[in-house]
């Protein structure tokens, strides 16, 4: 049994790209949701710098301890967390780029916490790939480090949503279809280098079984459109205060833990997000948080935004009208979310004026895992 002491440090991050001084969000056009079609209470206002962002940067160590085992198999609870209080996991049941004895691929179950707190891994020929393996390995899970079953298991993979599901059902746990799956996300990246690689049957250059879905974009559903719409930015000590208010307030929304995804950014430094305005915002918010909400992209091409939600649903979240301004914007905001390794943030007010979000989403775009 082999126990990895998780360190965020050794998580890659993207390398800061260079790019050209962008406009304040905040003091930018106003747009209106298309199925609405009202116009812009305000032109275009004064522009400022946005200064650039900061994402610490840690390669990851390929270098393996002379007693790791890259075929052994880890179960791991951290000893200083209160085990009743890990309620939800992640988890990835799938193939790696590992040949077994028989020449076919190994599976492997990956289960974490979002904290880490908890980590387990098992290595599955590919003849027995069933939700009947998948329910008793939950069970071993829970046996074996002394911890409950977990209310919710978030799973980004939709080729095993059959599988998962019904393993967690017969368990009475509620299965998530989410890319919210950060922390394990993150974890396979570094098992892919650590691990993986290390392994006597690694195959290099095998592409994923299970590739990620990135569907076409389809239309929002009437219940989710706002009324206005706006890039605006953040300094991150004002988003710190807004992922507060999650636990302080009734607010809508979700977090994440920018400690443990080792991202380090100066308190001055400004976030881009995207804030909607709607004069129903605690229904529409209340709708949103619903959905699982994994990241915005702004798509210059097609002058839209592309919202994208759950496992594999892409919503056309909004639109604009295409000229040099507003293809400006929507490039200085994606070079902005790039420079800060992805992350950005939704926020949903009574008004674009409002101090106050009634939903607040903070958000990272990252790549997918290498397996």
């Amino acid at each position: 049994m082999a126990i990895l002491s998780f360190n965020p440090s050794r998580i890659r991050h993207p390398l800061l790209q260079t790019h050209k001084p962008i406009s304040n969000f905040t003091c930018l056009t106003e747009f209106p949701f298309q199925s609405f079609a009202k116009s812009p209470k305000n032109k275009l206002k004064s522009v400022h710098h946005l200064p650039s962002c900061s994402v610490s940067e840690a390669s990851i160590s390929s270098t393996l301890d002379a007693e790791d085992d890259p075929t052994a198999e880890l179960v791991y609870l951290d000893p200083e967390i209160d085990p009743q209080s890990i309620t939800e996991w992640e988890l990835d049941f799938c193939s790696r780029p590992i040949l077994d004895i028989r020449g076919k691929k190994l599976w492997e179950l990956v289960v974490c916490d979002n904290s880490l707190s908890l980590q387990y891994t098992k290595y599955f020929p590919n003849n027995v790939i069933n939700s009947i393996t998948l329910k008793d390995a939950l069970v071993s899970i829970s046996d074996d480090l002394g911890v409950p079953l977990p209310d919710k298991i978030r799973f980004f993979r939709s080729q095993m949503q059959t599988i998962i599901t019904r393993a967690c059902n017969e368990l009475g746990i509620k299965p998530v279809p989410s890319k919210r799956c950060l922390s394990l996300v993150l974890w396979l990246e570094d098992r892919y280098e650590t691990v993986y690689t290390h392994h006597p049957g690694f195959q290099k250059g095998a592409k994923p079984l299970l590739a990620l879905d990135n569907p076409f974009p389809v239309e929002l559903p009437e219940n989710l459109y706002g009324e206005k719409w706006a890039f605006v930015q953040l300094p991150v000590s004002a988003v710190r205060e807004e992922v507060s208010n999650l636990e302080t307030r009734l607010v809508f929304g979700a977090s994440l833990d920018l400690d443990l995804l080792g991202i380090e950014i100066e308190d001055n430094t400004l976030i881009p997000g995207l804030a909607v305005a709607s004069s129903r915002a605690k229904p529409l918010a209340a709708w949103m948080n619903g959905l699982e909400v994994c990241s915005i992209e702004a798509d210059v091409s097609k002058a839209s935004l592309i919202l994208s939600v759950g496992i594999s649903t892409r919503y056309i979240y909004a639109t604009y009208k295409k000229n040099p301004v507003s293809t400006s914007e929507a490039e200085a905001w994606e070079a902005a979310k790039k420079a800060c390794g992805g992350l950005h943030f939704l926020a949903i007010q009574n008004d674009l004026n409002s101090d106050d979000c009634v939903g607040f989403w903070l958000l990272l775009d990252l790549p997918p895992p290498p397996v």
